[in-house]
Order: structure tokens, then C-alpha cells, then sequence
């Protein structure tokens, strides 16, 4: 099997997982870089996640044009994709979803903070990208370039971010971090606001976010992987981790 098809297997299994530890439902999507060209990006035709089959996996360019589209309707909001590869060069996958937990702190501006060792891989902080501030209102949807560059703009240097009234977006290196991040995101937004209906929360430090994600690599993210693969009914594959 060759590193395309194996990305391209992974790309559907993610799916699977993403929809069984309700990440997305019937909408919300994940794309990965193509491994020989840093110019592509493969990404699902229009079709919910958890139905989604190797062929209808589509090639895009970085400004969200199918390849060779055979008739298959690509996502509306490719552009998210394309712009985030286009302005961060490390970053191999991207999700985005709707997950229920994180919407609350998009709209309300309380910040969205890690307060559990495993989800530090989120980062330090996640910023909000509000449509509006640039584009005024919108149907709300990434639907074009300039608001996928708007957004990637955004998320700067992050590895999150959230989009107001829309949900979120989530980015990594390899497909099985991407899918810790989005799974452990969700998790720390559902935390967080139970903790804070007790009192005050002592989230994380500085250092020891650094600390957590200095430590967190293959092993932890080939560990989910295996049992989100059992719990969604799809083979792990190799695991990489060391």
C-alpha cells in the first residue's frame, strides 16, 4: 500500500470516528494535505461524515477547485481548508465541526481554556473568528477564499479556533492528531462548563501546557486511534507510534 493510500484509508476512518464520538453529525468535514504535493489537499465530496467511502474522496487545489470532480459535489466550505494550507506550510489536516459544547464560548466570549492534561493539545488559548467584523452578515458559511483567508488569518499561529454562531476549527500535523485535538477539544468545552456551574476553575499553567504538549506525540495519539477505530467498526492500521 502506498503513503496516499494509506492517508486516503485514514482519511475515511476519521470520518467514521468523528461522527461515532459525536465531533460531527450530519455536517462538518476533515481534509488532509496531499502527501507528494503541498499544493493539493484531499477532502469529501458533499456527504455526512459518517457515510462517507474511499471514492468520494476528491483532490482540490489550495483555492478549492476539485481536480477531476466526476460529477461529485464538493463541501461549500473547501475554502477553509485550502486557505489554512495555503498560509501554514506545517499543517497537514484540518477539521472543521460544529461540536454542541464548544458553540456557547464562541458566542459568549468566555474563553475557552485547557483544565485536563489531555486536552492540552488544543493549546493555550483559542481565539474566536467572527464572520461579521470583516464580511458583515453572512449566511454565516466559509463560502469563498477571502473569508477562508480571513479566517486562517485569525488562527494565526493556534492550532484552534473558534468560529461565532458556527462552531470551530481544529489543525495538526498527521490525521490521528488532528482527530485527538477535535475529539479532546469537545471534551475540555463540556468540562469546562461543568465546572464552572461548581465555582472558579484552575485551568492549566503556561508551563504545564508546554510540558503536556512537549510530551504528547505517536504513542497517545496511535492509543486513541485504536479505540476510536473499535468503537467506530474500522481497521486501526499500522500504528506509528514509538
Amino acid at each position: 500500500m502506498t503513503i496516499l493510500d494509506t492517508l486516503l484509508d485514514e482519511l475515511v476512518t476519521a470520518n467514521r470516528i468523528l461522527a461515532r464520538e459525536e465531533v460531527v453529525d450530519s455536517f462538518g468535514h476533515i481534509s488532509a494535505r496531499h502527501p507528494e504535493r503541498v499544493d493539493r489537499f484531499f477532502l469529501s465530496r458533499a456527504r455526512a461524515p459518517d457515510c462517507i467511502e474511499r471514492e468520494d474522496l476528491m483532490e482540490f487545489t489550495l483555492e478549492g477547485e476539485p481536480v477531476d470532480a466526476r460529477g461529485r459535489k464538493p463541501y461549500l466550505e473547501r475554502f477553509i481548508h485550502g486557505a489554512i494550507y495555503e498560509a501554514k506550510p506545517d499543517v497537514h489536516t484540518v477539521v472543521h465541526n460544529h461540536s454542541p459544547s464548544v458553540i456557547p464560548f464562541g458566542v459568549t466570549g468566555t474563553k475557552l481554556k485547557p483544565l485536563l492534561h489531555t486536552c492540552a493539545c488544543m493549546g493555550h488559548e483559542v481565539p474566536i473568528w467572527d464572520s461579521g467584523d470583516k464580511f458583515g452578515d453572512t449566511n454565516m458559511l466559509v463560502s469563498d477564499m477571502a473569508m477562508g483567508r480571513d479566517l486562517a488569518r485569525g488562527l494565526g499561529a493556534r492550532r484552534t479556533a473558534l468560529l461565532r454562531g458556527h462552531g470551530c476549527v481544529v489543525t495538526g500535523r498527521t490525521i490521528r492528531e488532528v482527530v485527538y485535538i477535535a475529539v479532546y477539544l469537545e471534551l475540555n468545552a463540556r468540562l469546562q462548563m461543568q465546572a464552572m456551574s461548581m465555582g472558579d476553575i484552575k485551568f492549566l499553567s503556561a508551563g504545564e501546557v508546554e510540558k503536556i504538549l512537549a510530551s504528547t506525540g505517536a504513542v497517545a495519539f496511535d492509543r486513541a486511534w485504536e479505540n476510536w477505530c473499535r468503537r467506530a467498526g474500522r481497521e486501526p492500521g499500522a500504528m506509528t507510534g514509538v
